[in-house]
């Protein structure tokens, strides 16, 4: 199958590869983060950050990458800071693309994540902190370990909804071949073309592969995660 794939099907694999694990990888500390927050903490606007992290996943993507588009595009209230004191910018670059997958990506991550914080018994982090254990060195030594298998599973959540997002990536970089067409947007481009069905049916095909792969992964190595632990 990889055999079949001409230079543009490469180029949008490896790029949908790319910016989904850059997705994951930069998005999954502040997902745990969030989680956290939301499943331990009691503090004044507990509910709109609640409200905050899952506001993607009820607008509908193009909104999603309109507001980025507004926020981060050259001429937005971040974007021109960015442009101006670095020189650097989202807008039509495959950074934008990586950026629009994890915020579409990253409610899924916080949900997985604080359902796994909220499975661990809070006495078993009271006992921690009883014996002298501040708040970081409880929840790195107790909680942490604890969610790994969450935290695994939040991650192979994210990088799945950021291989298959188009809304938000083609609406804030576009689909620019080689810079910012990924896996979806480059099925979207051969199927609006005569004769592009072979190669929008051989890029769904590896889709669905990698989706399947992730997820083989994702429970290989939550297993070894929850022997582990039970182990001890």
């Amino acid at each position: 199958m990889l055999d079949a794939l001409s230079p543009e099907e490469w180029l949008a694999l490896l790029l949908s590869l790319r910016v989904s694990l850059v997705a994951m990888l930069v998005s999954l500390p502040f997902g745990v983060l969030a989680a956290y927050a939301l499943a331990r903490g009691r503090f004044p606007g507990h509910g709109l950050l609640n409200g905050m992290i899952h506001l993607p996943l009820i607008l509908p993507p193009v909104v999603t990458g309109y507001l980025l588009l507004l926020a981060f595009g050259r001429q937005g209230w971040i974007g021109a800071l960015l442009w101006d004191w670095f020189g650097f910018t989202f807008a039509f670059r495959w950074t934008g693309a990586a950026l629009a997958a994890a915020v579409m990506a990253f409610p899924l991550m916080v949900r997985a994540i604080k359902l796994a914080i909220e499975a661990v018994d809070p006495k078993l982090e009271e006992a921690a902190s009883t014996l002298g254990a501040s708040r970081l060195v409880v929840f790195l030594t107790v909680t942490l370990p604890l969610i790994l298998p969450g935290i695994i599973a939040g991650a192979v959540l994210g990088f799945a909804k950021a291989m298959g997002e188009f809304g938000a990536t083609i609406t804030f970089v576009a689909n620019i071949p080689g810079e910012t067409q990924t896996l979806p947007t480059a099925i979207y481009s051969f199927l609006q073309v005569p004769g592009g069905d072979a190669a929008a049916l051989r890029l769904v095909a590896i889709s669905v592969v990698v989706a399947l792969v992730a997820l083989a992964l994702s429970e290989w190595l939550s297993r070894r995660v929850a022997t582990r632990i039970a182990g001890r």
